[in-house]
């Protein structure tokens, strides 16, 4: 599918529609991704800043979706664990940017090739537009070989 395309879906999905969460950039080779929490009303906490949920919303789905696509129907790819540590309160739009190097992909593919599972971690800073870090969420991914391709 066209990143364009895949982009204006994603944009539509209803957990990112309803939350403030958008899709700004998908590259059209899928390496890298810009994605942005809006700070509304509906997704402020007690406090009146970022929920702790949205934010991880945010970055939930994109590293297994960029490596899904770059590895393909041969690989399952999986989410596997996932963590947020908040680092400070998100009092305005928030944006989070995703760059998957393509020695990675390598590593991965090697590590995958003889069938065995592989678990893989992602990292990925939540900024405001001025820099300020907000949280760090890891990923775990999942990457194993499908047996008909073993």
């Amino acid at each position: 599918m066209r990143a364009s395309t895949f982009r204006r879906l994603l944009n539509l999905w209803p957990p990112f529609f309803f939350s403030g969460i958008r899709l700004l950039s998908l590259d059209n080779d899928y390496t890298q991704a810009r994605v942005v929490l809006r700070l509304r009303p509906w997704n402020r906490n007690y406090v009146r800043t970022q929920f702790g949920g949205s934010l991880f919303a945010m970055a939930d789905p994109f590293w297994m979706l960029l490596v899904l696509h770059h590895l393909g129907n041969d690989h399952y790819v999986w989410d596997k664990a996932g963590t947020i540590d908040f680092v400070a309160p998100g009092r305005e739009d928030v944006y989070a940017h995703f760059k998957l190097e393509q020695h990675v992909l390598d590593d991965l593919r090697a590590a995958a090739a003889n069938g065995e599972k592989v678990l893989q971690w992602f990292d990925v800073p939540i900024r405001t537009a001025s820099g300020e870090l907000v949280a760090l969420v890891r990923k775990q991914l999942y990457v194993r070989l499908k047996p008909r391709h073993r």
